[in-house]
């Protein structure tokens, strides 16, 4: 097996790499360039430092696979248009648009290179079923916040649970749902507690029946957050041992992520 060095320097490299592949000196003069996930860019190395893939399809893989998670990212943060929006907002707007775009059509061009059909074919069908996922989870009815919580852990985790599928390493796709789902809620929390747009909190406010005022869905995050957790720690400490280097990462940043955050919010 040739095997990658799953590192934090190696996490780095990688990271560079996917930051010079979306960076666009056009783009980068009206919006912000896009972030780069390090927590599924880790899941996504653990996963591939596990198979007999050579190093260069290895490395390939996860870049095209970011690729696509940013052009999803990007396209998240399109808002709707309203009447009274600026030339500015409305031109933002259309580039965040066309962002989403390039990124998609940046790993097209990577995987075409590497001549691999199967490849393009799991991330096209993880595109699909993401979409209508959220389509659902956003336009449509759900009975119960968890009923909301499944849909969104979906969304979060499917495309690398396609990936680690493809490439017959699923040992890790339990914690990664879960991890990404709490991740997700953490990062929705603060963005509207610093008075930033939240989709998430937003959907969830005008769902009728589901939570109610976005004090209440706040409340639910944080206890959901709060037992979650736990769960997430026990379903990490069950990896197997080749995965150590993972299990260490996923337990510093819960305890950073989350036990520190509560413990200044306590404070």
């Amino acid at each position: 097996m040739i095997k990658l060095n799953s590192s934090d320097h190696y996490i780095k490299q990688l990271k560079q790499k996917i930051e010079s592949k979306v960076r666009h000196p056009f783009l980068a003069r009206f919006i912000p360039e896009p972030a780069v996930d390090e927590d599924k860019l880790v899941i996504l190395s653990s996963i591939m430092d596990h198979t007999t893939l050579s190093s260069k399809k290895k490395e390939q893989y996860i870049i095209t696979t970011m690729l696509v998670q940013i052009a999803l990212d990007t396209h998240d943060l399109v808002t709707l248009t309203e009447d009274e929006d600026d030339q500015e907002t409305i031109r933002n707007r259309q580039l965040t648009v066309l962002a989403g775009d390039y990124y998609s059509g940046l790993y097209y061009y990577l995987l075409s290179q590497l001549e691999d059909i199967p490849m393009i074919q799991t991330l096209a069908g993880a595109i699909k079923e993401i979409n209508e996922l959220k389509m659902e989870l956003y336009y449509k009815d759900v009975e119960s916040f968890q009923e909301f919580l499944n849909g969104l852990k979906k969304i979060e985790s499917l495309l690398i649970q396609r990936v680690a599928s493809y490439v017959q390493r699923t040992t890790i796709n339990d914690m990664a749902g879960e991890w990404l789902l709490a991740k997700k809620l953490l990062e929705e929390k603060k963005s509207y507690q610093e008075g930033k747009f939240s989709p998430l909190i937003d959907v969830l406010v005008n769902r009728p029946g589901v939570l109610g005022n976005s004090g209440q869905v706040i409340v639910n995050i944080e206890q959901m957050l709060q037992s979650h957790v736990h769960r997430l720690e026990a379903t990490v400490s069950q990896l197997p041992i080749h995965f150590n280097w993972l299990k260490t990462h996923v337990h510093s940043a819960i305890h950073h992520q989350f036990n520190q955050r509560q413990i200044a919010e306590e404070g």
